[in-house]
Formats: C-alpha cells, structure tokens, sequence
C-alpha cells in the first residue's frame, strides 16, 4: 500500500510538471510545421523555386531537425520530472512513514531535514509534533505509575490495620482509629487534588482576574503559617511595598501562596529562613518564597511543576505530599495570564510567579 502510494504520487508529479512543457512542445511544433512551412515556401518560391521543391526542401531539414529537437525535448522533459517527482515525494513518504509510526505507539519516530525549504519546515513542524506528543508519553506514563504509588501506599497501610484487627493482632485503641483516620485523610486530600487539576484542565476553576492589592493577600498567607515557621525557630521576613497593586484572581492567589509556603513549611530546617516578597515591574508584578535549606539538584529542576513530580523520592509523609501542589501553582498562575519559576542553589530555594501588573 505504501509503495503504491508512494509511486501514485510520483506519477502524478511527473503528469503535472510534463503537461506543461507537453503543451508547450506541440505548441511549438504546429507553429514551426505550418507557419514555418508557409514563411519557408514563399521564401523559396521568391527565388525562382517551384512550390513542390521549396517543400521538398522544407521537409529533408526544417522538419527532420524538429522532429529530433521534439524528441530530445520530450525525453530531458521526462528524465526532469522523475527527478522532480522523486525529489519532493521521498520526503513526503519519510513524513507519512513516520506518521503511521507515531500512530503505532513510536514517539521516538522523526523525519530527516531534506528537499526544498517548504518540505524541510515541514519535517521540522512534525518532529516538533513527535516531540512535544513524546514527552506527553513520558509525563503520561509517569501520572499513572505515581498515580498508583500514591493511591497504594495508604490503601496498603489501611488493610493491614484492618487484617490485624480483624485477626486480633492490635487492639482498637485511640491510637488504631487515628492511624486509620490519617490515612483515610491522606486519600481524601489526593482526590481533592486530582479534582483541582481536573477542575483547572476543564475551564470549570477558569480564573476571574480583578484589579486588586497583593499586599494584603501575601500578608494573610504568610499569618497562616508563620506560627509554624516560628515553632521550629524559623525566621519569616516580609520584603514587599503596600499597596502592591496587581491583576489576578484572588482565591487563586490564595492557593497558590498557601501552596508555596506550605512547601516552605515541610522543607526550611529549624532555625532556618524564609522570605516572601513582592515588587512592582513595568507591567508586572513579581512574588518570590525563598527558604534555605538543602538546594533542588539541577536535574530535577525542569520538572518540578509536573504532577506527581516528587525531589524527595522516598515519599516520605514528614517530607512532602502527593507532589500535586507545585502543579496546581503553575496551572492557577497561568490561568491568569502569569509565569512560574524556581530557583536553587547551596544558599537555598526561590519559588517566584509574575502576574500582569
């Protein structure tokens, strides 16, 4: 089927670069064969030549030569359409191959950069296409094997708690129920999560920008968790203007603060540092959360705000949650037209998001 297609597509290359120059041959032959022939006899008749030998004459060199010149003409014309027709159907055919790969399951599959520069921006518009559906593999693969983690890890703890009550190994104690209760809560707030995300990937969240002043949004958020911060000797500073006015979603922000600080919260060690600041630019506005504390290796940078995307891969409670809220934050801040970025170095960790000012 696909030599098939390949050779129909050639063919009709080949048809469509020879009708024109097939047109212009037979064009070109009638009017040497009649006009010609016509000019050539008066010509000759004009010097003393009969009609019959002027033809003669036309008929042994005017038209043997063009009779040659036609089929030399129609043959180059031939041998240059089949170069053509192969010239843009072969990268045609490496795109449709590549295609039918990707289709198949292979997202590696690309097409080589060759032909005229009409193909060649073509072949670069579809492994730009094969990547970008690549790496949704890989994220979508990724979703499903944390996905499982996270949903496993607490079903687990509660069936063996159930096994062993069931079979009088532990006693139902106070203890019992909060352990069961804690992992119960930790499924809870999993689903709360995918619901968000689901939620902002369904326009159901879209976000409602208005004129508003961040200052007292970044105030409220950093009270919820300062006592805390405070408790493990922590240092809380405040670095930015009032009123610091900006364009976003309120409830939003919200969020977004509360994940951000939370994220402070489980990883500044005691007696460490965080900063929270905001500052007015030309055309935005710019919150930064900073904390010391151990740096995000550089490999794992690019990939933070990815679901379920985890630094600390032990899942460890004490060290983290479901991996979800760095990307609700990237999700909530561009829905109200704004960036996300992280920073890490040995000096600590800059979470920032800008929005429209």
């Amino acid at each position: 089927m696909k030599r098939r297609s390949a050779r129909g597509l050639a063919a009709r290359i080949v048809l469509a670069a020879l009708a024109p120059a097939g047109l212009a041959v037979v064009v070109l032959a009638a009017g040497v064969a009649v006009v010609g022939a016509d000019a050539f006899r008066a010509l000759m008749m004009a010097h003393g030549e009969s009609a019959e030998a002027a033809q003669a004459m036309f008929d042994q060199s005017v038209r043997g030569v063009l009779v040659a010149a036609v089929v030399i003409a129609a043959v180059l014309a031939v041998v240059l359409a089949m170069a053509l027709a192969r010239r843009l159907a072969r990268p045609l055919e490496d795109v449709g191959a590549a295609a039918r790969r990707i289709a198949d399951g292979d997202y590696a599959a690309r097409v080589p950069r060759e032909g005229p520069e009409e193909l060649i921006s073509l072949a670069d518009s579809f492994n730009q296409m094969a990547a970008s559906l690549e790496e949704q593999e890989r994220m979508r693969r990724d979703f499903i094997a944390n996905a499982a983690h996270e949903l496993r890890t607490p079903l687990t703890n509660l069936q063996g708690y159930l096994e062993a009550l069931r079979d009088d190994v532990i006693q139902a104690d106070r203890a019992t129920y909060d352990s069961l209760w804690e992992e119960a809560d930790r499924l809870v707030r999993l689903a709360r999560s995918l619901d968000d995300l689901a939620e902002g990937e369904g326009g159901e969240r879209a976000a409602r920008p208005i004129e508003l002043d961040l200052a007292g949004i970044l105030e409220a958020s950093v009270e919820l968790v300062r006592p805390a911060l405070e408790a493990r000797g922590v240092v809380v500073e405040r670095r930015w203007p009032s009123p610091l006015p900006a364009r976003g979603d309120p409830d939003h922000l919200a969020q977004v603060l509360a994940n951000l600080l939370q994220n402070a919260v489980r990883y500044t060690p005691e007696d460490g540092r965080v900063v929270v600041s905001g500052e007015g630019r030309p055309g935005s506005v710019l919150v930064g959360v900073a904390n010391t504390g151990e740096p995000i290796p550089a490999a794992d940078l690019a990939r933070v705000f990815e679901r379920f995307y985890r630094v600390e891969k032990s899942r460890d409670r004490t060290r983290g949650g479901a991996g979800i809220g760095l990307a609700i934050v990237k999700q909530l801040v561009e829905a109200s037209g704004g960036r996300v970025g992280v920073e890490s170095s040995a000096a600590g960790t800059r979470f920032w998001f800008s929005l429209p000012g």
